[in-house]
């Protein structure tokens, strides 16, 4: 049985959708501004091996280190929101089935209380 990874095209399709997130992002008034001053190609890069990983793909990253990467910004639990819904509307628009978005979207939000600190 193929994983999600290997069912949304691997690492080309990843990076794609992940690219087309940080648009959206980087147009958002509420999420931007996490990301002043960030090198976008490098957060492309770490955010598609990390999206990677909740696909059941070869990239992996930590609880630990997911807690600690984001420690320091503040995330609310509205932005976690906020940021799922770009997500889902990324992956909609890329044409994902929406199986798979949801099984996406499950594990993505599974890591939310490494991310939210407020």
């Amino acid at each position: 049985m193929q994983s999600l990874f290997e069912r949304a095209g691997g690492f080309p399709k990843v990076s794609k959708i992940v690219s087309r997130f940080y648009d959206r992002v980087l147009d958002d008034p509420q999420l931007s501004p996490f990301f002043a001053g960030v090198d976008m190609k490098r957060q492309i890069d770490h955010q598609t091996k990390l999206i990677a990983s909740l696909m059941g793909g070869p990239a992996s990253f930590s609880d630990e280190h997911l807690s600690r990467v984001h420690a320091h910004l503040g995330i609310t639990s509205d932005d976690f929101v906020r940021l799922s819904g770009v997500l889902r509307d990324t992956l909609e628009d890329s044409n994902m089935p929406e199986t798979d978005i949801g099984e996406l979207m499950a594990e993505f939000r599974s890591k939310r209380q490494l991310v939210v600190t407020k």
